[in-house]
């Protein structure tokens, strides 16, 4: 599915390496989780997958591979011909990365509108679709409406019905539930469950909050400084962590015996 070689990533800005020889596999229908303060080059590795990667503005080596396709060299019209049909994103605040001057409606369908030949009506049908599978209520209606007048949630759960509409061999999750209260975010999770389960679509989900990615994916890498520090089976990695980083990261979640301190 997808196979990450070497990459290596830094910006002419920066003395060092933002993604320092990151090497990482996901199979058929796997969701893995990829952990990190920020900064630690998470968000970096996903745009590198994503063709997202600000190519002018650093320098770029390894190799990024879908199912066998290079696209981390690849020419900008290979990266738009799997960019919303074989890749899909969800980014971290939908407020910003959805167009605040279009309905609902057309950002969902925009993937079919770029990838196949389908009428408008078709795009319809399956915008709404979508927008089912992604449990929001009255799809009809969220349809017509604009981003200001839904709620983060609903918001959060269009971005994921427009990733999906395509059904995407991976979908690229980077940090989708940081700006949702805790009830949404559990919300959230069932629903990747669920697209996972139903679909068997791979996921990278990327997140600084290790509770929420033991609760959704059964492996897990861990980044510190652009280097991948451990990689392994979640429960595995949480109960018998290798790395001193690992440690100290698990070490600070908040727990009800420890609370945090000031």
């Amino acid at each position: 599915m997808l196979e990450i070689r070497d990459l290596h990533v830094k910006f002419h800005t920066r003395d060092r390496e933002a993604v320092g020889g990151v090497s990482l596999t996901i199979g058929d229908g796997e969701i893995l989780g990829l952990v990190g303060e920020s900064g630690s080059g998470k968000s970096v590795t996903a745009m590198s997958v994503a063709g997202l990667l600000p190519r002018k503005q650093c320098d770029y080596s390894g190799e990024v591979l879908l199912d066998g396709v290079e696209l981390l060299h690849a020419d900008r019209n290979v990266l738009r011909g799997v960019q919303g049909k074989d890749l899909g994103v969800v980014f971290q605040e939908p407020m910003s990365a959805m167009d605040p001057l279009m309905k609902i409606g057309p950002q969902v369908e925009e993937a079919l509108l770029v990838h196949t030949d389908l009428s408008r009506q078709e795009r319809r049908k399956r915008a709404l679709e979508a927008l089912d599978q992604a449990e929001l209520p009255d799809p009809e209606g969220v349809y017509g409406k604009y981003p200001h007048e839904l709620s983060g949630g609903m918001l959060q759960r269009s971005m994921i019905a427009a990733a999906i509409i395509s059904r995407p061999k991976l979908l690229l999750l980077d940090e989708p539930t940081t700006a949702l209260d805790v009830t949404i975010q559990a919300q959230i999770l069932a629903l990747l469950k669920k697209l996972n389960a139903e679909f068997g679509m791979s996921m990278l989900f990327i997140s600084h909050n290790l509770n929420v990615v033991r609760k959704l994916c059964p492996r897990v890498a861990v980044m510190q400084r652009g280097l991948l520090v451990e990689e392994g089976e979640t429960e595995d990695v949480f109960h018998r962590p290798q790395n001193d980083y690992t440690k100290r990261l698990i070490a600070s979640i908040p727990t009800r015996e420890r609370r945090e301190e000031p």
